[in-house]
């Protein structure tokens, strides 16, 4: 039986880079992640941290700006998967470098694991993201780097938790805010199936230098249906506010970050097959 593929995550401590990592481990990669002194002192990384070390994830110290020693760990592994956050989309062209003069990674997942970005279409501030997403690929294509792009929508536990209320910490109970008319579905993934469908698609040839669509059927609602659901939980009809598109243009242009990053994805959202492949 073949060994598993070595795997180095960089961004591995943000908010979906956790589950991925845990996955990794949990599914038995030797599993690696790139961590600057900065988050080894931050007490809120401190029971993220012990918990990889309990998995037996081994924590390398270095950053994406250290083209030496960031070579020096890729050339121990076969894949490294990047779950860098907005702010730090751009600096993956560090990585591709990095990744380019070591020579031996047989898979990189750049950081994505949302909308295709190829297909997207948004409004600002989510459209630079995804511009910069979108530059991202075609380094990778331009420089021959081996990849999958992870395209699994939206995350359940980050969007559901408040029925995507801005603001909100709960689910509301008597009035609901909806974008558009509610109808136009979208996928909402659970945080910890995309890290095991990542993993899973770490040594599967089908998804070599394609985009990983993670697509349930099960998992497609309109905004509409997923209110329903949470009425039928809470047995209470709930006050629906329908916000026309005009409107959510204009609390965009309004809004200050997160909240503004948001909006905007949501108002990209459009409804697609469940599942994919493609070149």
């Amino acid at each position: 039986m073949a060994s598993k593929s070595k795997i180095l995550f960089i961004g591995g401590t943000g908010y979906i880079g956790k589950f991925i990592v845990e996955a990794s481990a949990k599914a038995g990669h030797p599993t690696y992640v790139l961590i600057r002194e900065s988050t080894l002192s931050n007490p809120a990384k401190g029971k993220l941290v012990d918990n990889f070390k309990s998995l037996g994830v081994t924590l390398v110290h270095g950053d994406v700006h250290d083209n030496e020693s960031l070579v020096k760990v890729i050339k121990e592994v076969d894949v490294v998967i990047s779950t860098l956050g907005r702010a730090l989309l751009g600096d993956q062209t560090k990585i591709i470098a990095a990744i380019k003069e070591a020579g031996n990674v047989k898979r990189f997942f750049p950081s994505e694991f949302g909308n295709d970005v190829d297909r997207a279409h948004t409004v600002e501030p989510a459209k630079t993201a995804f511009g910069i997403k979108a530059g991202i690929r075609r380094a990778i294509e331009a420089e021959g780097i081996p990849y999958t792009y992870v395209s699994s929508n939206f995350f359940a536990g980050y969007f559901l938790r408040n029925l995507s209320q801005p603001g909100a910490t709960a689910p509301p109970r008597e009035k609901v805010v909806i974008l558009g008319d509610g109808n136009v579905k979208a996928i909402f993934n659970k945080e910890e199936d995309i890290g095991t469908y990542t993993i899973r698609a770490v040594d599967d040839p089908r998804t070599l230098n394609k985009i990983l669509y993670l697509r349930p059927a099960g998992n497609i609602y309109s905004f509409n249906e997923l209110v329903s659901l949470w009425e039928k939980k809470i047995g209470k009809t709930l006050e629906r506010v329908y916000v026309p598109e005009e409107q959510v243009l204009k609390n965009i242009a309004e809004a200050s970050p997160p909240v503004n990053v948001i909006l905007a994805i949501g108002h990209s959202v459009r409804e697609r097959r469940s599942y994919q492949l493609r070149d």
